[in-house]
């Protein structure tokens, strides 16, 4: 009997460590595109039932109130930079955190440069010129910049066979992948009207969206 509890006891420690454990497999090679050697979120849905004028400012709205949430960034950074009835460009700055518990928060400023192209009922969005701005002092100062295409890409944020995340720079690449989708889903979200469904599917359905 006392050499089971000992053997129980010694897995323990183990178990946990297991259920603990995070599975890093949509975060693993291919999850982090690169265009041209720039890394770049892209997705493209179309929208029926909507005219262009009304598609346009679905995704101006939407754009607007990222803006309007965003934090302070060195310059004049979170604005619409462009604004035509086709072409959508925001800058955008928002915490990005990894951890915050009591007298640990682990966090960082995260910007990027989020664009909609309009044409026709279609909308592509691109996600892209993402940077962070990490470990400050308590004033905002003595920061350290980190570049997608030298943190998050394959090249930086994998081991050598690309089956695990890199500790330091894992943690980036793991928020920024889910963050990405978010906006995305948030993007097709700005056309659905406000309504009380009977039931929660198991995916959501949207009736004005067919995704590419």
């Amino acid at each position: 009997m006392k050499k089971i509890l000992l053997i129980m006891a010694l897995c323990l420690p183990l178990l946990a460590q297991a259920k603990g454990k995070k599975d890093d497999t949509p975060y693993l090679k291919g999850a982090v595109p690169e265009v041209n050697g720039a890394v770049k979120f892209q997705k493209s849905f179309e929208v029926t039932g909507k005219s262009n004028e009304e598609i346009y400012q679905a995704m101006k709205g939407w754009m607007q109130k990222l803006v309007n949430g965003s934090i302070p960034a060195p310059g004049n950074y979170a604005r619409i930079s462009m604004d035509t009835k086709d072409t959508l460009v925001a800058k955008v700055c928002e915490w990005q955190v990894y951890k915050d518990k009591f007298l640990n928060l682990d966090r960082s400023r995260c910007r990027y440069t989020l664009a909609a192209f309009i044409s026709g009922n279609k909308v592509t969005l691109e996600i892209s010129s993402l940077s962070w701005y990490y470990e400050e002092d308590q004033e905002g100062n003595k920061g350290i910049i980190y570049r997608a295409e030298e943190w998050i890409n394959d090249a930086n944020a994998l081991n050598k066979k690309g089956t695990k995340l890199l500790p330091r720079s894992g943690k980036f690449r793991r928020k920024t992948v889910d963050r990405s989708q978010e906006l995305f889903e948030e993007a097709m979200d700005a056309f659905e009207q406000e309504q009380k469904p009977a039931f929660v599917p198991a995916k959501k359905i949207r009736m004005n969206i067919r995704e590419n």
